[in-house]
């Protein structure tokens, strides 16, 4: 009895720590939205996908992987920059905010017009293509009025972002859903999926407001230009090497084969990632006291940082197997009889998770080393491969080419880009070594 009220004090003084900090409320918010969408999108996304068919919702899904890859240069790498200035500097926030939403909106016009152009030269004649990227590429100008969701972060209040994009989306759904409902058309739904771009950013203004601020408040101001831009460029170049690496196949698949194909396609990577957010959740909740331990403590540094690995590859391991064999039933169960060809796709895609589990370890593991370079050579390596596996597979085996390129693009970028440079060398050791031998513990 001693010893159970013991743990039960103990147990309550632990939660009164986490309780305290602001953070720990922080996680539980973005946890709550992440798992919203997840439920939520996964629900009304297999609806609208029966509902157009895998033509109709390849279609849908082109433009929206399209306009993803020109989404790096409207936001502009801003992010990590402005929340660290409106923390150091708040008196300047005015400023700071101005100037930030100036950046985005001229880079948001640049993508937007760029979208159209490139499409315009790729497709000339593909008219409802060019509409769909055009109602969707909206959502582009609109990342300017995005920068106070910055602000909310800059003060460990992201209740409010979450509230607010969370209403936006669930009004989004809703009328999704009533545009199945009602018959309506490709172009109507399009429509329908924008808007919750839109609906976004008002509530967050309105969030904004609520809070005491006023965004009549920004300005414009040459010298936080000169240093948001200048600190930004490194940023916006990750930002576009990122989203080729996971956007790519899907607009490549667009390009080469049949809208059918990115359909069936689209459904089996819906599913496939449906699990991303675990990995990155407890990387993220064990990453600050990995840091420290590095520091103090190296070699124990080494050995959790390698139970972590086998960890990841272990949950890697747990959801590709059973998937491998249960797709055709997962994806009949879902979607339905026309998305048949996503099973297979499905089966191999299943296996990328693998290598993005072990991504994110190896991220956390660079950024505590600070080999920021070597995380950009590797992300690179993995974003070039893809394109060049998807230009020499999807032309003689069209979505499982895609597929394919997927799954050894995201190796590359994981583990084979490590045993390119000798300051890898040890994480690629360490990825193996959980490849071979995985741990739950």
């Amino acid at each position: 009895m001693t010893f159970f009220l013991a743990w039960r004090i103990s147990l309550k003084n632990r939660f009164d720590v986490l309780s305290a900090n602001p953070g720990f409320y922080n996680t539980i918010w973005l946890l709550g939205d992440r798992l919203l969408r997840m439920g939520v999108g996964l629900l009304v996304g297999v609806w609208v996908a029966r509902y157009l068919g895998p033509e109709g919702y390849g279609q849908l899904s082109f433009a929206g992987s399209y306009i993803m890859l020109f989404s790096a240069i409207a936001l502009f790498g801003l992010e990590s920059v402005v929340v660290r200035e409106l923390v150091t500097n708040f008196s300047e926030r005015g400023k700071i905010l101005g100037t930030a939403s100036l950046i985005r909106l001229i880079a948001g016009i640049s993508s937007y017009i760029l979208a159209l152009a490139v499409l315009l030269l790729v497709r000339p004649n593909d008219r409802l293509t060019m509409l769909m990227v055009a109602v969707l590429g909206s959502s582009l100008l609109l990342q300017a009025l995005d920068v106070t969701d910055l602000w909310f972060q800059s003060r460990i209040i992201s209740r409010y972002s979450v509230i607010s994009r969370s209403a936006a989306f669930l009004l989004s759904s809703c009328i999704k859903v009533a545009m199945v409902l009602s018959g309506a058309s490709l172009t109507a739904i399009t429509i329908a999926t924008a808007t919750e771009a839109f609906f976004a950013a008002v509530a967050l203004l309105v969030a904004y407001r609520i809070n005491g601020e006023d965004f009549n408040n920004w300005r414009w101001s040459r010298t936080w230009f000169h240093k948001l831009f200048t600190e930004s460029v490194p940023m916006v170049l990750s930002g576009i090497v990122l989203m080729i690496y996971l956007r790519i196949d899907q607009v490549m698949l667009g390009m080469l084969a049949s809208p059918s194909d990115v359909g069936q396609y689209a459904a089996a990577v819906r599913i496939s990632e449906l699990w991303y957010f675990i990995p990155t959740a407890i990387v993220s909740s064990l990453f600050p006291a990995m840091v420290k331990l590095k520091n103090s403590d190296p070699e124990l540094f080494q050995l959790k940082l390698q139970k972590l690995y086998n960890l990841l590859a272990f949950l890697g391991y747990a959801v590709a197997i059973p998937v491998t064999f249960i797709s055709p039933w997962l994806v009949n169960l879902l979607f339905g009889t026309a998305y048949h060809s996503s099973a297979p796709l499905l089966s191999v895609l299943i296996w990328a998770g693998l290598f993005a589990n072990l991504t994110v370890v190896r991220n956390a593991h660079f950024i505590a080393l600070s080999l920021g370079k070597a995380l950009l050579w590797s992300t690179a390596l993995g974003a070039v491969s893809n394109v060049l596996l998807n230009l020499f597979l999807i032309p003689g085996h069209g979505a499982m080419g895609a597929a394919i390129s997927t799954c050894l693009s995201y190796w590359i970028a994981a583990h084979g880009a490590c045993y390119t440079t000798r300051t890898q060398r040890p994480a690629a050791a360490m990825i193996l070594r959980s490849l071979l031998v995985p741990k739950f513990w």
